[in-house]
């Protein structure tokens, strides 16, 4: 009899504690910033991808991504962070942000990807990289003088900055607003990451009007 009792009440704990998992909110799909970092520019929502060319998600996220950028709001500036870990990270960011200094990023963005990740070219040796972006119209001398200059050292210690205030551990990661931090798999895939993305810009584009009135 007292067996009965003691398996009686450990299944009506058991019971109680299912009950308890089933009334708790469901996790968040994103981090809350303990420390929001600063926007590029104050006045409008940021949105930020960091990424990596060598990383197959970050490639596989382009046509989604893409898009939805052009189609951005004036009042949202979406701004691509190269994450650089070492070895080969470094290299790719680097010449993300020459690119980017440049004024030529954009067009050969999806070329450099492509290359990396279906030609399987390294392009982690500068004067590689300088010889490929020739073929797609880059100046290749122009490209040298910029990589190695002082302008791009500091945008390299920026970027690696901004990584460790935003705590990012992988790549592809989204930040918006400098407050919430996500990722596609936290999202439950690319499609649903972009439609956080635009919740969290509602939710800061309302604060933003409650805080004027």
């Amino acid at each position: 009899m007292r067996n009965l009792i003691i398996s009686a009440a450990l299944v009506a704990a058991s019971l109680f504690g299912v009950t308890a998992q089933a009334a708790e909110a469901p996790a968040a799909p994103y981090v809350e910033l303990a420390n929001p970092v600063p926007v590029a520019e104050p006045g409008k929502i940021e949105v930020v991808e960091l990424f990596w060319y060598g990383c197959p998600h970050c490639y596989a996220f382009e046509p989604v991504i893409n898009p939805w950028v052009e189609k951005l709001p004036s009042d949202v500036n979406f701004v691509r962070i190269p994450a650089m870990f070492g070895g080969p990270w470094d290299a790719h960011g680097q010449m993300f942000l020459t690119l980017e200094a440049m004024g030529v990023e954009h067009k050969v963005h999806a070329a450099v990807f492509e290359a990396i990740q279906k030609q399987h070219k390294k392009l982690t040796d500068k004067n590689d990289m300088a010889d490929f972006l020739a073929t797609q119209g880059v100046d290749k001398d122009k490209f040298l003088a910029t990589f190695d200059s002082f302008a791009i050292k500091g945008q390299i210690v920026k970027a690696r900055e901004l990584a460790k205030k935003y705590e990012i551990t992988g790549v592809p990661t989204m930040i918006v607003n400098g407050k919430y931090r996500f990722d596609i798999g936290s999202a439950g895939g690319a499609e649903q990451a972009l439609q956080l993305a635009d919740q969290l810009v509602a939710k800061e584009r309302a604060a933003t009007k409650a805080a004027a009135n």
